[in-house]
């Protein structure tokens, strides 16, 4: 069921505890998600989600109203995404050296510092854009420090860990849709600087949440191990388990061919032929797709849950195939819905046994690594969809992209050691 290298016990175990917060864990006796600790990790975990997903729409909208052009908008995606997907990693092994919590802690007042200046930077109005590229910047590296705790801290705050990942994965969906909504309402009334004064208020709850966390001991790697050190440990330990890098392997090619390229090929095919608002409520249907995705995954528990979740993904190429065949925009929406559940299953099932199967004082590295070699491909898919639509077309593009998706989840079930490992079992 899981992979280690002979040498780990050895080399890792037994490993130094450390005080997570100064209180003693969750009582068995308390619900098996919805636990003290829980809730606050909860709210803090929903309050950055908001900010994180408002930010994008609130500063490219802001920057083409106050006169710049799209250039300046995407020098500032660029500058607040490079640091996340290139400090990612050394967010996880800081993690594991100084504790998730106080990291996650550090990152939230990181972006409210960040969040305060760039609402300044709108209500005062922006005289030089490297001021806004630094706190881009700044706000890409402290959610890099945030990541890898925010998938650690889960098995420490709730007794049903897959439970707890179908809460968050919830809620992930429902900020996911009112964010942007909500920052484009307020961009469109000309307030901007109150989107970032909302972001930070966000960032300051959550590290009060954060704070007040009781997680007790912490397992620590060992001391007196550099940074380097600590990072090819877990590179180790990740390449130790098959079922692990084998996904990730497999996701990188559907990053790269069908999920990167699909946001914008099929803006493309669907916003000249039925409209922006019919785009839009097909996307908000992926969403709402992934929120019953989240809502089954609390209560369906199976034996071997990456082979559920990969039989769940078999339903991510009837999108694209819809754009192909060029069905009507209310079977896109259901096509949309069938999809967003589809991730949502997949997404809870994944986290859960990473979350499960992991020794808690690699989690946070491992995490990182997972984080850099799958969402780390998304950019070079999507920036390789203009010139593969050029080359290929957009049907040929997005028949590939079906062709993948569907390669990906048959890969996924074929893979014996993913197809194989097993659910461990709730703590009671």
């Amino acid at each position: 069921m899981e992979e280690r290298p002979a040498e780990h016990a050895t080399a890792v175990a037994p490993p130094p505890a450390r005080d997570g917060s100064g209180g003693p864990p969750p009582s068995p006796g308390e619900p098996a998600i919805w636990s003290r600790n829980f809730r606050y990790y909860f709210v803090a975990r929903s309050a950055g989600l908001l900010s994180w997903a408002m930010l994008p729409v609130a500063v490219a909208a802001g920057l083409l109203i106050d006169g710049y052009g799209l250039g300046a908008a995407g020098y500032a995606m660029a500058f607040l995404v490079a640091p996340f997907a290139g400090l990612v990693l050394f967010g996880g092994v800081l993690a594991d050296r100084f504790t998730a919590r106080r990291m996650m802690i550090v990152a939230d007042l990181a972006n409210l510092t960040a969040h305060i200046l760039l609402a300044l930077l709108f209500l005062h109005g922006i005289d030089h854009l490297w001021q806004l590229y630094a706190l881009l910047v700044v706000a890409g590296t402290a959610n890099a420090l945030f990541q890898p705790g925010a998938s650690s801290t889960v098995p420490l705050v709730s007794r049903d860990v897959q439970g707890a990942n179908g809460v968050l994965r919830t809620s992930e969906a429902i900020t996911g849709l009112g964010g942007p909504a909500l920052a484009g309402v307020l961009v469109g009334f000309g307030s901007t600087g109150w989107v970032m004064v909302i972001s930070a208020v966000a960032y300051g709850a959550s590290a009060v949440c954060l704070y007040v966390l009781r997680l007790g001991t912490v397992p620590a790697p060992p001391p007196g191990e550099s940074l380097w050190s600590d990072l090819a440990v877990g590179w180790r330990e990740f390449r130790a388990r098959s079922w692990l890098w084998g996904v990730i392997v497999i996701w990188m090619f559907y990053a790269v061919l069908s999920w990167g390229p699909q946001l914008s090929v099929a803006a493309g095919v669907i916003v000249p032929e039925h409209g922006a608002r019919s785009f839009g409520l097909i996307n908000a249907a992926l969403g709402a797709g992934t929120v019953i995705g989240g809502l089954l995954a609390i209560r369906y528990k199976p034996q071997r849950p990456l082979a559920a979740g990969a039989v769940a993904m078999l339903a991510y190429p009837l999108y694209p195939l819809g754009i192909v065949l060029g069905l009507p925009v209310w079977v896109l929406v259901v096509a949309q819905v069938a999809v967003g559940a589809g991730i949502g299953v997949w997404g809870v099932m994944w986290a859960t046994s990473v979350q499960t199967q992991v020794p808690g004082e690699m989690l946070n590295r491992i995490h990182a690594y997972e984080v850099a070699g799958s969402v780390g491909m998304y950019p070079i898919g999507s920036a390789l969809a203009g010139p593969a639509v050029g080359a290929f077309g957009t049907d040929r593009v997005l028949l590939i992209g079906v062709v993948v998706s569907f390669l990906t989840a048959t890969a996924l079930l074929a893979a014996r050691p993913i197809r194989t490992l097993r659910r461990v079992p709730d703590r009671r």
